[in-house]
């Protein structure tokens, strides 16, 4: 097992040692990982607290808005309290499943501090080839149309919308497009490239029902989740904040729809 050298550290006029801020600075950037790629509140909370009693504070609190966290660490009676801000770097697991994965190690002490900093460094969020999430996006999309009605000729013209929507959407994402005007664009792709195929005389009669299938990639499921947990786990404005959030990208989508269909005079799906 790894031995750990108990070090004398240096303190200010007010008492706070570079022990205390080394610890207050491992948990608000602990925090800060899980906020930035959408971990629920409660989440963050409990998860900075055990790092911070696992690496010696004697408490740990934290409060928690929808742009910023604020930490305090208190070790011999001695408060320090750390402000970050937070910026959305978009949905990721496999970023919070890693510090989770941290927390543990240094819960267990197989993680000090210095290699703790170097873990945390280390985490990149995980992303999938673009052709990936374009094909595998199609398909449920796909799918989505053939259980509620759809024969394959609606599966292929969702397949095909919801195709072209997703690959719209990551060149846009990859612009730092606002996501507000990235899910209007994308609707609108959707709902154009659905609607004219449906246009054709091959696909004709197939079912409108692709039109609606073709934009159910934006559905902002995780966030209205994660908006319900928050506020039923005490942390209501920050559920407030992402419920707001969900519905604004609810009305982009549908302010996208509603235009394609009033620009290429589609009427299937009204």
């Amino acid at each position: 097992m790894r031995e750990y050298v108990v070090e004398e550290l240096s303190t200010d006029h007010h008492g706070i040692s570079d022990r205390q801020r080394e610890i207050t600075r491992l948990c608000i950037e602990c925090g800060l990982l899980l906020l930035q790629h959408g971990a629920e509140s409660m989440l963050v909370e409990q998860l900075t607290t055990r790092l911070g009693i696992a690496l010696g504070a004697h408490q740990v609190n934290s409060a928690i808005s929808s742009n910023s966290i604020v930490l305090t660490t208190i070790i011999d009676g001695r408060c320090l309290t750390s402000t970050r801000r937070i910026i959305d770097r978009g949905i990721n697991m496999h970023v919070v499943t890693e510090v989770q994965h941290a927390v543990i190690l240094v819960e267990h002490h197989l993680l000090d501090r210095k290699h703790l900093q170097k873990k945390l460094s280390s985490i990149k969020p995980l992303r999938y080839p673009r052709w990936i999430m374009v094909v595998m996006v199609a398909l449920s999309c796909a799918c989505f149309s053939m259980l509620n009605g759809g024969g394959w000729d609606s599966a292929f013209v969702t397949l095909i919308a919801s195709g072209s929507a997703m690959f719209v959407r990551q060149v846009l994402t990859s612009r730092q497009m606002n996501p507000l005007i990235n899910f209007c664009i994308t609707a609108f792709v959707a709902t154009s490239v659905s609607g004219l195929l449906l246009k054709t005389a091959i696909l004709s009669s197939a079912s409108s029902i692709s039109m609606a299938a073709s934009v159910l990639l934006l559905v902002p499921g995780f966030p209205l989740i994660n908006a319900v947990a928050d506020m039923f786990k005490g942390h209501v404005n920050t559920g407030l904040a992402r419920w707001t959030m969900a519905s604004l990208l609810t009305l982009a989508t549908c302010i996208g729809v509603v235009l394609a269909m009033a620009v290429w005079e589609l009427r299937e799906w009204a």
